[in-house]
């Protein structure tokens, strides 16, 4: 099998992984996003938002860490991070599944904490932490694998969000920027850290690459010895008075 057959073979198999994982992923992202709407339905009816928000500094706020992501101030709040989530959500399961199935608690745990860590007040509600987060993870995923998908992924995340590299920071009273410095410390490190979990796109293999290395012992390919080079010519001996240019003192 040629080299560039191979390098089809593989690439069909790899694409058609990656296609599968991308079905996945657009349903789970799909289902984050219902999840969402049908929370922010209810709150406010069935719950108090303000008592699951994320209060910095405070042991009852605690329980926004795990609670905050889920709710949203407005309408227009909940379209900007959906959008977000359906996008990001959707290129990081694709691209890396295993990675980011322990990045993405990694980074809803650590954007809250941080910001409950951080903050000097407010109540601070919105998945703005983790989509922050899922952009940075890919920046990193990036930088650490630098194959033609990751760096696809990557290029993909900026061109639909690359105003989020500027949101963590203070910009808008407000806006979170606690928040999204949180996730996306958090998620930059988990891109990093997780960047070997999940296989890379194949690449295009050359002749030269297939053909076997050469033997060291191999008389006909390998150099030869120090000893066995002929000898073609040999500096004068300046003690033998042969010297190539004599060099006389001037007269005093």
């Amino acid at each position: 099998m040629d080299a560039d057959t191979l390098y089809q073979t593989h690439n069909a198999a790899y694409l058609g992984r990656v296609k599968q994982q991308f079905n996945r992923a657009l349903t789970f992202s799909l289902c984050w996003v219902a999840l969402l709407l049908a929370v922010f339905l209810l709150q406010d009816r069935l719950f108090a938002t303000r008592f699951l928000a994320i209060q910095p500094q405070k042991v009852e706020g605690l329980i926004g860490v795990l609670s905050a992501p889920l709710l949203h101030g407005s309408f227009e709040h909940l379209a900007s991070n959906a959008f977000a989530i359906l996008i990001l959500g959707t290129l990081a399961g694709s691209l890396y599944p295993r990675a980011s199935r322990l990045a993405l608690p990694l980074v809803w745990l650590g954007s809250g904490l941080g910001t409950w860590f951080i903050s000097l007040g407010g109540h601070h509600i919105g998945a703005s932490g983790v989509t922050v987060g899922l952009m940075f993870f890919l920046i990193g995923q990036g930088l650490r694998r630098r194959d033609r998908m990751s760096l696809t992924g990557l290029m993909l995340a900026l061109f639909f969000f690359g105003g989020m590299v500027l949101s963590v920071l203070p910009q808008e009273a407000g806006v979170s920027w606690e928040y999204h410095l949180s996730g996306a410390v958090v998620g930059l490190l988990c891109g990093l850290a997780l960047a070997g979990r999940d296989e890379q796109a194949p690449k295009r293999l050359y002749s030269w690459d297939l053909e076997p290395e050469p033997e060291a012992d191999n008389d006909e390919l390998g150099l030869p010895k120090p000893q066995d080079v002929p000898v073609l010519w040999l500096r004068p001996d300046p003690r033998d008075g042969n010297n190539v240019l004599p060099f006389r003192r001037p007269d005093s």
